[in-house]
């Protein structure tokens, strides 16, 4: 069901809603694994390159156009360059709707999810939920992009609480040989089936309706379904296929994703300083042994409540037990209870600020995706790795709930899903 359109006219569905639609893929001649790419937002100018040089299809050359591309905008030439594609059989629409189960296998580990056409609502209606914010430069880009191409050519990542029906029948969609597979070559193997029966796909729709979602990843893109949704219709084009955005929707309670931490560096902060000054709001033990038995430490302390590592690699110390009343003075009162709690938010507001006195921003402390990364940072700089616990979806989720967003750079689900296997086109929206 959808709600009366609001003012602005823009129809508002009343839950969540995964529509079935004809996904644009590559044909049959395309080897998948050379035209598949990483979601536009990591990837960098070198894999850029490597991307575009290993097929001259490859779907980052319509995510990532040039600027070079000729006398119209590089945003333009990604929609002469659909046509083309679509003209040519290079991406051809699928014959049926369908909701697709997607499935990523990497390192043992398997996300498995749906695809489909989420129905879009703003934060305040409380079913698609976000839990960062966004910055007007990204999505004036992905602005842009969707107006020349007039299609999603990049899902967004939705992770919600399941066990029913749309549940069962991702589960199900294992026993049948896939629609496609590849694998990529960072070895993530990647699977697809389609769900077109009209009694199973009637089945997902009442279960998922009174569910919310939070979004794990690509808020800047649903951003950019909101925005276009009211361009078009403040232009007087009414209901159509803006009225949805392309996503992946994942039940974290099964085959949900893996959550990394994304750890800190402080240049010039010596490790000893370091846990010298963090001892005044935490309590502080040298750990004996390795860099392994420092994460093992930090891993144990997490389990009863926040903890993390300085070090350099080669000194280390555990941060754990942050004094209760110096943590309340020194968080935003108007924040709530699921944010106060998250460990990156002590890191900043007790750790950073008040214990270290630095200046919170990107020039002072550094961000890293991985242990050797923050560490070689360190060392490199004289300064210190602050490593963290990764962050439970279920407390992203409680964040998002209360109306909140996460500190910046609080979470890295993984695997992200890859562009390319699935497209919605606009044009096949009927």
């Amino acid at each position: 069901m959808t709600q009366p359109a609001s003012s602005n006219r823009v129809p508002r569905p009343d839950g969540l809603v995964l529509a079935p639609f004809r996904a644009l893929r590559y044909g049959p001649g395309a080897s998948l694994a050379d035209v598949l790419a990483p979601p536009y937002d990591v990837i960098d100018a070198s894999q850029q390159a490597e991307l575009e040089a290993r097929s001259a299809h490859n779907v980052v050359r319509l995510t990532l156009p040039r600027d070079d591309a000729g006398p119209d905008s590089k945003y333009a030439a990604a929609g002469r360059l659909l046509a083309q594609w679509r003209a040519d059989g290079t991406l051809r629409p699928d014959a049926d709707p369908a909701l697709y189960v997607y499935e990523q296998n990497a390192g043992g580990h398997a996300q498995r999810g749906l695809v489909g056409a989420i129905g879009l609502t703003p934060a305040e209606d409380e079913i698609v939920l976000p839990h960062e914010n966004t910055m007007a430069g990204p999505v004036a880009d992905r602005l842009a992009l969707m107006g020349t191409t007039e299609a999603d050519l990049e899902m967004i990542f939705l992770v919600y609480d399941g066990g029913g029906a749309a549940s069962q029948a991702v589960a199900d969609a294992g026993a049948q040989p896939p629609l496609v597979e590849t694998t990529t070559p960072d070895g993530v193997t990647h699977r697809i089936w389609a769900i077109t029966e009209p009694s199973t796909l009637d089945a997902i729709a009442a279960d998922l309706h009174p569910r919310r979602a939070v979004i794990a990843d690509g808020h800047h893109r649903y951003a950019t379904f909101l925005r276009y949704q009211a361009d078009r219709h403040a232009a007087g084009d009414g209901p159509g296929p803006w009225d949805l955005g392309l996503a992946f929707l994942v039940d974290g309670s099964a085959f949900g994703p893996q959550v990394h931490a994304i750890h800190r560096a402080v240049p010039g902060l010596a490790p000893a300083e370091a846990a010298a000054a963090a001892a005044a709001g935490f309590t502080v033990t040298a750990v004996d042994g390795d860099l392994d038995a420092a994460l093992e430490a930090l891993e144990r302390a997490g389990k009863a409540g926040t903890a993390f590592v300085v070090t350099d690699g080669e000194a280390s110390w555990l941060l754990s037990d942050p004094d209760p009343a110096q943590l309340a003075a020194a968080t935003p009162s108007d924040r709530s209870d699921s944010w106060k709690a998250l460990d990156v938010a002590v890191a900043h507001t007790l750790l950073i600020r008040a214990l270290w006195q630095l200046d919170d921003s990107e020039q002072v402390v550094e961000f890293h995706h991985d242990v050797p990364a923050a560490v070689a940072a360190a060392r490199a700089s004289g300064g210190t790795a602050l490593l963290l616990n990764p962050t439970p979806v279920a407390d992203v989720a409680a964040v998002a709930a209360a109306g909140d967003r996460m500190p910046r750079k609080s979470t890295l689900f993984v695997p992200k899903p890859a562009t390319g296997l699935l497209i919605r086109a606009f044009a096949d929206a009927h």
